[in-house]
């Protein structure tokens, strides 16, 4: 219903792509927090951060469900860091630098974002606003030819390694959500550092505390219109958290699959331990919520690639597609006993990944007031384009 068989060939060409050039680095990536830069290149040349973006810039410009399996496989290689890492460049600053950017902007970073030349990293949340974007601290104040940037941020994916940095910060202040910009700045801009976090899970990307000291850019670098920065954000965060809702149901069916296997080779008084009842139905409780989530998250991307507005869709995909897949690597840790916690085993690491669906990207906390105010209120979100 969703995929054709274009979709499964590329499916297919992925897999095999990622058997070879990615897994043989996982585990050491995953040790030293450092996706080497290689990679990005063999991305790029493979065309995979190009598959929504224009031919112009040497994109593809392919529908939504290559994209959902681009995810989709990302998450089945069970390196949560390695897959945000990917997808925070190709989903959060990449779609920023398309939509806002003007033609010399995207020339300068969308193209070599798409040859995977240079890695890009989203700076939205603060130490001190969390998931309160109106709430940032972060200021722009023009002075003659320039913007000077002084705040921080925080939790930033790719927030260490990355070339370049899209920022969201006040313009005017005194205004609140509807004084916020957006701009481009490089790595190397005078006054930009950054400090590498320590984190539970994720541990092959970098994450990063940012601080803009007096930064000086050029006011080309401002992308889009001076204050309507909030509501660009706003527009991205339908693709955002089904991105995080198809990542979920993704590494669900992975737990899954792999348990179910373990299972069948597993053995327990005289027979293996798929064929205790007990057991079974666990499995089978666990397959139908996942599969509830992956047909819900395919019914919002074919709704979202025909330009329909799915914001309270995507929201509630985010927060239930990450807390039962919370659930499910719970329970599949569980059932291989003693293995299921030891770091040889995937259920370990995936476990700890797994832990940020419901906290990134906004917290479910937050999505539940959003959704209340869409449901009870009648709230929407829609802005203007």
């Amino acid at each position: 219903m969703y995929f054709t068989e274009e979709h499964e060939l590329f499916r297919k060409s992925l897999q095999d792509f990622l058997k070879k050039e990615v897994v043989p680095h996982i585990e050491k990536w995953e040790k030293t927090g450092v996706i080497e830069r290689f990679i990005w290149k063999k991305f790029g040349e493979m065309g995979y951060f190009g598959i929504a973006y224009p031919e112009a810039y040497g994109g593809m410009d392919l529908d939504l469900f290559y994209t959902i399996i681009f995810l989709e496989e990302l998450q089945k290689i069970n390196s949560g860091g390695f897959a945000a890492a990917i997808w925070a460049h190709v989903y959060l600053a990449m779609t920023h630098v398309n939509k806002e950017g003007d033609d010399r902007i995207k020339e300068k970073y969308l193209r070599t974002s798409i040859s995977g030349e240079k890695i890009g990293c989203l700076c939205i949340t603060e130490p001190f606003g969390g998931s309160d974007v109106a709430g940032m601290r972060t200021t722009a104040v023009k002075s003659g030819d320039s913007y000077i940037i002084n705040g921080s941020k925080t939790f930033i994916t790719n927030g260490v390694y990355s070339d370049y940095l899209i920022i969201a910060a006040k313009t005017r202040p005194d205004l609140g959500n509807k004084g916020i910009s957006i701009f481009v700045i490089d790595r190397g801009a005078s006054g930009v550092s950054a400090t590498k976090l320590d984190k539970l899970g994720w541990r092959a990307s970098d994450t990063g505390e940012i601080a803009f000291d007096n930064v000086s850019i050029p006011l080309e670098n401002l992308m889009g219109e001076e204050n309507q920065g909030f509501g660009y954000i706003m527009q991205h965060f339908a693709l955002e958290r089904l991105i995080m809702g198809v990542n979920a149901h993704a590494r669900s069916e992975f737990a899954l699959d792999y348990v179910v296997n373990y299972m069948k080779q597993r053995e327990a008084f005289g027979k293996t331990i798929d064929k205790f009842q007990a057991l079974r139905h666990t499995i089978a409780d666990i397959a139908s919520e996942v599969e509830m989530c992956k047909e819900f998250n395919y019914s919002v991307a074919k709704r979202l690639n025909d330009g329909q507005y799915v914001v309270k869709e995507a929201t509630m995909s985010k927060l239930l597609s990450t807390k039962i897949a919370d659930e499910a690597i719970y329970k599949c840790l569980q059932l291989l006993g003693g293995y299921g916690y030891m770091e040889e085993y995937p259920l370990a690491r995936l476990f700890r990944d797994s832990r940020l669906g419901p906290i990134g990207g906004g917290t479910s906390e937050i999505l539940r007031e959003i959704i209340a105010k869409m449901v009870i209120d009648k709230k929407e979100y829609k802005t203007k384009t």
